[in-house]
């Protein structure tokens, strides 16, 4: 295996499609079909399967890419980190970011990132805490901010704060008239939340499993967008953070209140414990820090300091 073959594989496996992937790296078809057969020629093994849709990755492909993706990576790194040694920063930065932080954070970080550092792509994956731990070990991603107990992840991490989640419901449900509501009241009230796998979902099982309740949930979303549409609609209530619905409540399409018993998630800075950062993901890292000192200063994201 060479590593122009593996770069051609990640990048195929990544978009499915050779089309794409010639054009992405701007390697005609016909040549990035023949690196694909001699890996497969020599691994003694199909990576993919063809179809009318693209290139769908075998379980051989699966494992070769969970292997090798992270290597692909780092090499791809190497060379930019000799160019960014003659200047500003350059190269990929992969940033992974929770639901909740995403719709506050990306896209005024995007702006001062594009505006200050025009040499580096980034690229910003929402997805919840559990995906993006994955990702980090698997050297796929270079940095995140997560939910999450700090010393269970096996990675470098930098608590952020703690943010506090609060009652949301529809409009005129109520909630905006009242200073607080009990937990337990809360708790019976039919809700709409994350699958189990998700640490949200943990935080309101094991609140309900202390009180000895049952939880109402008809429906359930692992899209926060698709969340708080079924909030709105009027099919139940959720727990949120309140950053992450301030735009809703301003537009009084949702309405939120604090919960009597505080729960509150610890918010963490994540990166991968066992290999080099690159120049530009330090550059992100340090931008990235300014910029959730800035949200907390204005206002717009209510993180408690540890």
């Amino acid at each position: 295996m060479d590593f122009r073959q593996l770069r051609t594989f990640s990048c195929v496996a990544e978009l499915g499609s050779l089309s794409k992937a010639s054009d992405t790296l701007r390697v005609a078809q016909p040549a990035l079909s023949r690196q694909i057969k001699l890996l497969e020629h020599e691994l003694r093994t199909e990576l993919f399967t063809r179809n009318g849709r693209g290139m769908v990755l075998t379980e051989a492909g699966r494992l070769l890419l969970a292997r090798t993706s992270g290597i692909v990576r780092q090499i791809d790194q190497i060379r930019d980190d000799i160019q960014s040694a003659k200047g500003p920063p350059s190269g990929q930065v992969v940033l992974g970011l929770v639901p909740t932080v995403s719709c506050v954070l990306s896209a005024r970080f995007a702006r001062r990132c594009v505006e200050k550092f025009p040499g580096i792509s980034l690229r910003i994956v929402e997805s919840y805490s559990g995906h993006l731990v994955e990702w980090l070990h698997r050297g796929e991603m270079d940095l995140a901010i997560l939910y999450g107990r700090s010393a269970d992840l096996h990675l470098n991490v930098e608590s952020l704060g703690r943010d506090n989640i609060v009652a949301v419901g529809p409009r005129d449900c109520g909630l905006a008239r009242r200073k607080s509501v009990e937990i337990g009241w809360l708790l019976r009230q039919r809700l709409v939340l994350p699958s189990h796998s998700h640490g949200l979902r943990a935080l309101i099982e094991h609140a309900a499993a202390q009180r000895k309740i049952k939880l109402n949930v008809q429906l359930e979303a692992d899209s926060f967008r698709v969340l708080t549409s079924l909030v709105e609609e009027g099919l139940g209530f959720a727990l949120l953070p309140p950053s992450s619905v301030h735009g809703e409540v301003a537009d009084g399409r949702l309405e939120t209140t604090a919960v009597s018993k505080p729960m509150t998630r610890e918010l963490i800075f994540a990166s991968p414990i066992d290999r080099p950062v690159s120049t530009a993901s330090l550059a992100v890292t340090a931008l990235l820090r300014e910029e959730v000192a800035a949200c907390r200063k204005e206002g717009v994201w209510d993180i408690k300091l540890s």
